[in-house]
């Protein structure tokens, strides 16, 4: 039997007859010789990352299944943290858009304007109202970004995070804005959010930027108390918005000296606000 299938094989396929019913038999024992062939064609089509896998199990039986290495590669991909939604980039949809022409048109009519957050703006998609509030707070419109504020903060979605507290106290920072400071930074304390070493020095020199030193160094003494451990970047970005400041550069930058010993400040000119001062008056006259 084994000698007759071995001449079989043999013979070139032009030598084999038509298929019919009576050598269906026959191509189903045919088809037992094509399997190891079938699997050695799978073997080639691993992909390289699994063969090298295989050859290393090979080498090390000590070596934990492959099987069990690609699951945990797997789970350690999909378990990867996303983004953060405040940090992405915001495209604002069409209905996001009409939303936000609406909202500005109807600004200066209170009840109307609660009414359209209500029925409306409570039922965009998570993407267009954070693109519509990002949108606000690039226009400094700050009456509006506080409406989309409050809104956000009630979404089933919302979660405190970092960067929307931060993306807000900028822009009230650059439209000076102290009441609604308070209410945002007593907000993110009852939530439990924590800003690092590099965001209280953008936020503190954002502030210092705007001529609101008092409220930049309440932000400071927040900075100092955070458990963050100190860095001398943050530092050196305030000590430059103090500049305007001297008698508060010097305590900062006393503070900076202490907690880095070996860095190096360069102060000013003692003359150079004065020179600015007479310049600005002589414009002015």
């Amino acid at each position: 039997m084994l000698r007759l299938a071995s001449n079989l094989v043999r013979r070139t396929p032009s030598s084999y007859p038509a298929p019919s019913s009576s050598s269906s038999s026959l191509s189903s024992f045919f088809d037992l010789f094509s399997l190891p062939a079938t699997f050695s064609s799978l073997r080639r089509n691993t992909s390289s990352s699994e063969l090298v896998l295989q050859q290393q199990q090979h080498q090390n039986p000590n070596q934990p299944p492959l099987s069990r290495v690609l699951r945990l590669y797997s789970s350690a991909s999909g378990s990867r943290p996303s983004l953060s939604i405040w940090r992405r980039k915001k495209e604002i949809g069409k209905e996001g858009l009409i939303v936000a022409k609406e909202l500005k048109r109807l600004r200066s009519n209170p009840l109307r304007l609660d009414r359209f957050i209500r029925s409306h703006v409570s039922r965009l998609l998570k993407s267009d109202l954070v693109a519509v509030l990002a949108e606000f707070q690039r226009q400094d419109q700050v009456f509006l970004s506080m409406k989309i504020y409050d809104v956000v903060r009630k979404e089933i979605w919302y979660k405190p995070d970092m960067f929307f507290y931060r993306d807000m106290l900028m822009m009230l920072a650059r439209n000076k804005k102290v009441d609604e400071s308070k209410q945002v930074w007593e907000d993110l304390k009852r939530e439990g959010v924590l800003f690092d070493q590099h965001t209280f020095g953008d936020i503190i020199r954002a502030y210092l930027d705007s001529g609101l030193p008092s409220e930049a160094m309440e932000i400071y003494d927040e900075m100092r108390r955070s458990p963050d451990p100190p860095i001398s970047l943050p530092f050196r970005v305030i000590l430059k918005g103090l500049l305007p400041y001297p008698e508060l550069r010097e305590k900062v930058k006393d503070e900076f000296l202490e907690l880095f010993p070996g860095m190096i400040v360069y102060d000013p000119p003692e003359d150079l606000f004065e020179d600015q001062e007479w310049r600005r008056d002589s414009e002015d006259d």
